[in-house]
């Protein structure tokens, strides 16, 4: 599944734009204008279901540092520094890792 069939794609394209230099991305700011935010926590969880590609049940660090190009396949990488910053945001059980739930508290804060 596509993220595009999950939110707008101009919407996603203009929250990729408003990321596109190293460092500038703000999580909050990137759900909101991608649409995610807005969703209901089913659509959420969908699109969890495509950032985490080992189907694991959980969105690990090597995982988030691709999250942009889950989005559209043009994102960027994350930074080291903004992958470290996005995974201690959502992983509140300290685990190293985001939980379903955890990305759904997250997208939603």
């Amino acid at each position: 599944m596509a993220m595009s069939s999950i939110l707008n794609a101009d919407d996603i394209q203009k929250a990729l734009a408003a990321c596109a230099a190293a460092e500038t991305f703000d999580h909050k700011k990137f759900f909101e204008m991608s649409g995610l935010k807005s969703k209901p926590a089913e659509v959420v969880k969908k699109a969890f279901l495509v950032l985490d590609a080992d189907n694991s049940g959980f969105i690990e660090e090597e995982e988030l540092k691709f999250v942009l190009k889950g989005f559209a396949t043009d994102g960027r990488d994350l930074t080291d520094k903004e992958t470290k910053a996005f995974l201690n945001a959502a992983d509140k059980d300290g685990d190293g890792k985001i939980g379903v739930d955890e990305f759904a508290a997250l997208v939603h804060e």
